[in-house]
């Protein structure tokens, strides 16, 4: 059984031979807009991707935080992301690894340098950590690319097995350490009326099993900022150097507005 799972993990976490690349962030730019905490979500080259973006219906089927250089390797290329990979188990790569890939920056705000630093430190300490390859059943259900899953029960399938914090699901580590800290991601949210007679309504905010959290909950919450590098590097459009041949091409092909 154990080697039927390695076997299974080994084929999912291959590139998937469909899948072109396509980068929106140079390399040097995301380099230097990243900072400890941020969570570096990434569309996936993977086998298993296809199924993981099908299951929570996202771009997104991987998901990295970005701890900076604490390791002090030096050098132009250090391990600054910490991942759980299905194959690997909780490990440290460099930025270079996802330099191909569509990825989105999702900011925590206004965190705390103390609890930067718990956050940090809670990933770190799990690093070597591995999958539990005897959950078969964790790696099956990815086998079929889309499922034929109800919406509703999309989520669950997701967060089967066995409670190992290194499950197939990379963002569940993520959720963890930001549980660790009581930053909210997704929060499921009671609505009290403060009193009888009291017609103003306060939020309860109850903290979800992390394991049900997947990449896009990273990048629809509310409480992550969304970072794009090219525009906080200064992007101005008058800069852009445009072919001439493809300018007129688009002047040539583009229909008069008629105003009826």
């Amino acid at each position: 059984m154990n080697f039927v799972s390695t076997w299974l993990a080994r084929y999912l976490n291959s590139p998937s031979k469909t899948y072109e690349a396509v980068s929106t962030s140079a390399p040097e730019i995301l380099k230097k807009i990243l900072v400890p905490g941020d969570v570096l979500l990434v569309e996936g080259d993977r086998r298993i991707s296809v199924a993981i973006k099908y299951l929570t219906q996202s771009t997104w089927s991987h998901a990295a935080i970005y701890v900076g250089d604490v390791f002090n390797q030096g050098g132009d290329d250090p391990d600054v992301l910490i991942e759980a990979d299905l194959k690997n188990g909780v490990i440290s790569v460099p930025l270079s690894s996802y330099y191909d890939l569509h990825t989105r920056i999702c900011r925590p705000t206004n965190l705390t340098n103390e609890d930067r630093q718990t956050l940090i430190d809670f990933v770190v300490a799990r690093i070597g950590y591995q999958y539990d390859m005897k959950n078969i059943t964790d790696l099956i259900r990815y086998l079929l690319p889309t499922p034929p899953v109800p919406v509703r029960w999309r989520r669950r399938m997701l967060a089967l097995g066995s409670g190992e914090p290194t499950r197939a699901i990379c963002s569940t580590l993520i959720a963890e350490a930001f549980q660790a800290i009581r930053y909210p991601i997704l929060p499921t949210i009671e609505r009290q009326a403060s009193s009888k007679t009291d017609h103003a309504i306060r939020e309860i905010m109850h903290i979800r099993h992390h394991s049900l959290f997947t990449p896009r909950d990273f990048d629809i919450s509310p409480f992550f900022e969304i970072v794009k590098p090219v525009l906080v590097d200064g992007f101005n459009y008058k800069d852009i150097k445009w072919a001439k041949e493809s300018m007129a091409e688009v002047s040539k092909d583009k229909e008069p507005l008629i105003n009826s």
